[in-house]
């Protein structure tokens, strides 16, 4: 079976974004550059992490580099439009690399395809390269501006969604949620 690599070094446009009502919402990585859109599927939990995570990553770039992280390009490069269409899911996500290219000082981000390997406890003898080299990945090449835009973004996407519970944290439904600090009883 043959594995696709969608590289774009660097997009036009990278963004997360999401499809559906609150509860119900379908979580997207999208890149589009050179005449190509690609879209993939994840979690809210990988958006977060990932925004998280790069935001860690260009911390360290500027204390170990001195790469510059001018927050005036964020309001520049802000992109607050809906994701492209027609919206084509071409994999789920299962792995998310991060890396800061010192040589181009531009952070390149990775998404590797869900694998039948990811349900199976690894060997030790395993080498993360080799388990995940048969599978689809989309690879994003950013600069230090670009990510904080994207990293910005992320966070309103995952803020967007349902209020969380003042009690537990768990998001509300319109319905209302079995609550654990009341024991049980509906809020």
């Amino acid at each position: 079976m043959s594995h696709h690599v969608y590289a774009f070094e660097p997009p036009e446009r990278f963004v997360a974004g999401t499809v559906g009502a609150p509860g119900e919402r379908t979580f997207f990585l999208q890149a589009r550059g050179g005449g190509r859109l690609i879209s993939v599927a994840l979690e809210k939990v990988q958006v977060s992490l990932l925004a998280e995570k790069l935001e860690e990553l260009l911390q360290e770039a500027h204390r170990r580099f001195g790469v510059d992280l001018a927050a005036e390009t964020v309001a520049e490069t802000a992109d607050n439009e809906p994701l492209d269409t027609p919206l084509d899911e071409e994999f789920r996500v299962g792995t998310l690399g991060l890396q800061f290219d010192v040589d181009s000082a531009t952070v390149v981000i990775e998404a590797i395809a869900v694998g039948e390997e990811e349900a199976e406890e690894p060997d030790e003898d395993d080498d993360d390269e080799l388990v995940t080299a048969d599978r689809d990945r989309l690879r994003v090449r950013l600069t230090p501006a670009a990510t904080r835009a994207f990293i910005e973004r992320a966070k309103r996407v995952v803020a967007s969604g349902r209020p969380p519970c003042p009690l537990c944290g768990q998001p509300l439904d319109a319905r209302g949620h079995l609550c654990p600090r009341h024991n049980g009883y509906r809020r």
